[in-house]
C-alpha cells in the first residue's frame, strides 16, 4: 500500500520544465518553470533540482528543451542532430556523480541518433520519453518502497542521511519511499534526519517533506549517530545512492560512509534504496566512480556569512562511497538485492 506525497517535484508543462525550487526550502516553497537548455544546465549544477532519480528526469527535460530551441534555428537535419548530441554531453556534465543523469540523457542521445525522421518528429519523441521517463518514475519508487518495508520492524526508527525523498524524485522518493510505505502499514515508524551538512539537506529538506506529508521526524546532527544507535534508538539505516557499481558499493552524499560503519559497529542494518538506473554495471567497483568537488562557500558560509576563518584551506566533496560489505542490502524496484552483490546485481539485469 504506498502513501501519497503532497510533493510534485519535477513535471513536463508543455514547452518547459515546472521544478520545485530546492535551493529556498524551508525559507520558501515555489515552482519555477525552466525554459532554456542552458537554464536546466545551471538549475541541475546549483542544485534547484537535485536527488540522482530528479537529476536524471531533469537531463531528459533539458535536452527537448534543446531540441525546441534548435528548432528554430532554420538547421538541417545533420546539424540539428550534432548540435543536440553535443548539448546533451554538456548536461551530462552538470552533475559527474549521478549516474541516472547520464543513464537519462543517454537514452534520449539514441533517439536523436537512431531516429531517420523530420526534426519535428524527432522533437515529439524525445518529449514523449522524457514524459515516460517521469511517470515510470514514481511507480518505480513505489514499488521500491513496498519492498523496503518488508524488512523494517514495527515501530521502527529509522535514520535517514541527505534527502532521497519526494525532493529527490518526481514525487514519492527511494530511501523515504521506503519510510512512506512503512509508515502506510505502520504508523508508529517514526523517522531521525540528520541535518547532512554541508548543504543540510536533511534538515531543510527531509524534516520539511515528512512534516508536511505527517510522518513523525527528529532531527540530528550529523556527528549524533552513533549516540543513538549505542542507546538502541536507530533500528533501521536507510538512504539513497547516486551511482552504484557492479560489486556493490554506493556513492552517495558526502558522511554516508560515516553513517555505515557506525551502523556496523552496533549491528543496526543499513540499506541503500535506488532503482536499477542508479547502478552502473560499467564499473567494477567504487575506486571507479568519480567523485564530485564542489563551491568551497559551502563550508565555509552558512546563509551567506562566513563561519570560521577565512585563512583556513577547505575541501569539499560532495559525496563518499559506502564499500558492499557494509551494506545489508540494496532495495530496488525489482527486490532487495542481497550479497554478493555482483551476482544478485547480474541477476537484476540478466546478464
Amino acid at each position: 500500500m504506498a502513501f501519497e506525497s503532497k510533493i510534485r517535484t519535477i513535471k513536463w508543462n508543455g514547452d518547459s520544465s515546472r521544478m520545485i525550487d530546492q535551493t529556498i526550502i524551508p525559507y520558501e516553497f515555489k515552482y519555477v518553470d525552466i525554459k532554456t537548455g542552458d537554464d536546466m544546465f545551471v538549475a541541475i549544477k546549483d542544485m534547484i533540482v537535485r536527488g540522482a532519480p530528479a537529476i536524471g528526469i531533469a537531463g531528459a527535460h533539458g535536452v527537448v528543451l534543446y531540441a525546441l530551441e534548435f528548432e528554430k534555428q532554420n538547421l538541417s537535419l545533420e546539424e540539428f542532430k550534432k548540435k543536440l548530441i553535443e548539448k546533451s554531453d554538456y548536461l551530462i556534465s552538470s552533475r559527474p556523480t549521478a549516474v541516472n543523469l547520464k543513464w537519462a540523457v543517454e537514452q534520449q542521445k539514441d533517439i536523436i541518433k537512431n531516429s531517420k525522421s523530420d526534426i519535428q518528429t524527432i522533437i515529439n519523441d524525445l518529449t514523449t520519453n522524457a514524459v515516460k521517463l517521469e511517470n515510470e518514475d514514481i511507480e518505480i519508487n513505489k514499488k521500491i518502497g513496498d519492498y523496503g518495508a518488508e524488512v523494517v520492524p514495527k515501530g521502527a526508527t529509522i535514520l535517514t542521511h541527505c534527502n532521497a525523498g519526494a525532493l529527490a524524485t518526481v514525487g514519492y522518493g527511494t530511501a523515504l519511499g521506503v519510510v512512506r510505505s512503512a509508515y502506510a502499514k505502520d504508523n508508529t515508524v517514526q523517522v531521525f534526519a540528520d541535518e547532512t551538512r554541508p548543504r543540510q539537506q536533511g534538515a531543510r529538506l527531509t524534516t520539511f517533506e515528512l512534516a508536511m506529508d505527517g510522518i513523525p521526524v527528529t532531527l540530528i546532527t550529523d556527528g549524533m549517530c552513533s549516540y543513538f544507535m549505542k542507546k538502541g534508538m536507530i533500528d533501521l539505516v536507510c538512504t539513497g545512492a547516486d551511482r552504484i557499481a557492479l560489486n556493490g558499493d554506493s556513492a552517495n552524499k558526502i558522511g554516508t560512509y560515516t553513517v555505515a560503519i557506525s551502523a556496523k559497529y552496533h549491528n543496526v542494518p543499513f540499506y541503500i534504496a535506488a532503482p536499477l538506473s542508479t547502478i552502473d554495471i560499467n564499473i567494477k567497483s567504487g575506486d571507479e566512480i568519480p567523485i564530485e568537488e564542489r563551491s568551497h562557500e559551502e563550508v565555509t558560509h552558512i546563509n551567506g556569512k562566513i563561519v570560521c576563518s577565512d585563512k583556513a584551506k577547505v575541501i569539499n566533496p560532495g559525496f563518499d562511497v559506502t564499500p558492499n560489505e557494509l551494506i545489508a542490502g540494496i532495495i530496488t524496484e525489482k527486490g532487495i538485492l542481497r550479497p554478493p552483490y555482483e551476482k544478485s546485481i547480474k541477476e537484476a539485469f540478466n546478464i
